[in-house]
C-alpha cells in the first residue's frame, strides 16, 4: 500500500471514530453531553405515541412529581415562551408556559433521560427549589420524546420537580440555547431571558449564586 493510501485509510478511521463518539445514543445508558452536538436536531414529536396516559400511569405514580405551575395571570406579550403549550410530565395536563410562569422569576432546566451530567445536577436543583420556595419557579423541560424513561429517571434520582415534556425541542428553539445538555435558562418576570447557562451545576450554592446574580433573588 502506498504512503498516500495509508494516510487516507488513517483519516477515514479517525472520521468514523469521531462520528461514533458524538452520535446521539438511543439506549438508556447515560452519556456525557457537555459537548454533545446532536441536541439541536429536533424530534418530530413532543412525545412517543407509545406514551399514552394509560401506559404512563404507573410511572407517574412512582415519580410523584409536583404539579406544574398554574397560570398566575396573563402572559406578557413579549415573553420568550409565548405560544408554547406542552404536556405536564407529572399528570398529562397541558401547560401554557408563558402564562404558567408569568410575573415570576424562573429557572428552566433543559435535560434528557440519557444525559449523564443531568443525573448529577437534578438533585441539586431539587434542593435549591426546596430552599427557594415560592421565590423562584424551578421547572424541568425534558427534551427527548421518551417520556416514560424521563419518569423512570426522575423516580430513580428522587427528584420531584414539576416538569414539561418537550421532545420536539420547542423551548430550546424559543430561548436560543446551544446544542448541549443540561442547559439552565433564567427568565425574568417580564418573560425575557436573563441568562442561558449551558453547564451542569455542582452545588446548591452555585445555583443560588447565579439566580441572585441574574434574577436578583437571594435565597
Amino acid at each position: 500500500m502506498s504512503s498516500g493510501a495509508r494516510w487516507s485509510l488513517v483519516a477515514l478511521v479517525v472520521v468514523v471514530g469521531l462520528i461514533v463518539a458524538i452520535w446521539p445514543r438511543g439506549g438508556d445508558e447515560p452519556v456525557d453531553v457537555g459537548t454533545y452536538p446532536g441536541a439541536d436536531r429536533p424530534a418530530s414529536q413532543e412525545r412517543r405515541v407509545a406514551d399514552t396516559p394509560e401506559a404512563l400511569a404507573a410511572a407517574r405514580a412512582d415519580a410523584a412529581l409536583e404539579p406544574c405551575p398554574a397560570p398566575g395571570g396573563p402572559a406578557p406579550e413579549s415573553s420568550v415562551l409565548s405560544g408554547i403549550t406542552l404536556e405536564c410530565v407529572g399528570d398529562g395536563s397541558r401547560v401554557d408556559l408563558a402564562a404558567a410562569v408569568a410575573d415570576k422569576p424562573v429557572l428552566l432546566n433543559l435535560w434528557a433521560y440519557w444525559c449523564g451530567p443531568c443525573r448529577e445536577e437534578l438533585p441539586y436543583l431539587q434542593q435549591y427549589a426546596d430552599r427557594a420556595g415560592d421565590a423562584v419557579t424551578v421547572l424541568t423541560v425534558h427534551t427527548d420524546p421518551n417520556e416514560a424513561n424521563a419518569l423512570a429517571r426522575l423516580a430513580e434520582y428522587d427528584v420531584h420537580l414539576p416538569g414539561v415534556q418537550d421532545g420536539s425541542a420547542r423551548v430550546q428553539a424559543a430561548v436560543g440555547s446551544p446544542a448541549v445538555l443540561p442547559v439552565s435558562v433564567l427568565i425574568r418576570p417580564d418573560g425575557a431571558v436573563a441568562k442561558i447557562l449551558p453547564q451542569p451545576f455542582r452545588s446548591v450554592d452555585e445555583i443560588a449564586d447565579v439566580v441572585e446574580q441574574y434574577l436578583g433573588v437571594a435565597t
